[in-house]
C-alpha cells in the first residue's frame, strides 16, 4: 500500500524558511512524480512544485518561484519543499500527492499546517 507522510510545518514569521518533507513507503515503481499542494481556509486546493523522479525535472507555481525549492531523495524515497523567503500568503495546509506515471494512479499523504504570521 502506497503511504505518504507530510511533516515539517509550523508557525514562522515572514520572511523565514521552513523545510517540509514527504516520506514515501509501500511501492516498487520508479516511474513517478511527486507534487506538493497547498490549501488555504476558503481557497482552493492549488499546485505549488513537482518532481518527476526518474529525470528529475521540477516544476514551480509562479506564485512560488524563485523562492521554494522542490528536491528528493532517491534512497530514502523522500521529498522535499525548502521554502524561503515565506509570505503570508503562504499559509495553508500543505499535502504531497504521487503519481504513478504508467497508470496516472495517484495517492496523498496528511497535510501539514503551514502558518506565516506578518
Amino acid at each position: 500500500e502506497v503511504q505518504l507522510q507530510a511533516s515539517g510545518g509550523g508557525l514562522v514569521q515572514a520572511g523565514g524558511s521552513l523545510r517540509l518533507s514527504c516520506a514515501t513507503s509501500g511501492f516498487t515503481f520508479d516511474d513517478y512524480a511527486i507534487g506538493w499542494f497547498r490549501q488555504a481556509p476558503g481557497k482552493e486546493r492549488e499546485g505549488v512544485a513537482c518532481i518527476f523522479i526518474r529525470d528529475g525535472k521540477t516544476y514551480y507555481a509562479d506564485s512560488v518561484a524563485g523562492r521554494f525549492t522542490i528536491s528528493s531523495d532517491a534512497d530514502k524515497k523522500a521529498v522535499y519543499l525548502q521554502m524561503n523567503s515565506l509570505k503570508p500568503e503562504d499559509t495553508a495546509v500543505y499535502y504531497c500527492n504521487l503519481v504513478q506515471l504508467d497508470t496516472f494512479k495517484d495517492y496523498w499523504g496528511q497535510g501539514t499546517q503551514v502558518t506565516v504570521s506578518s
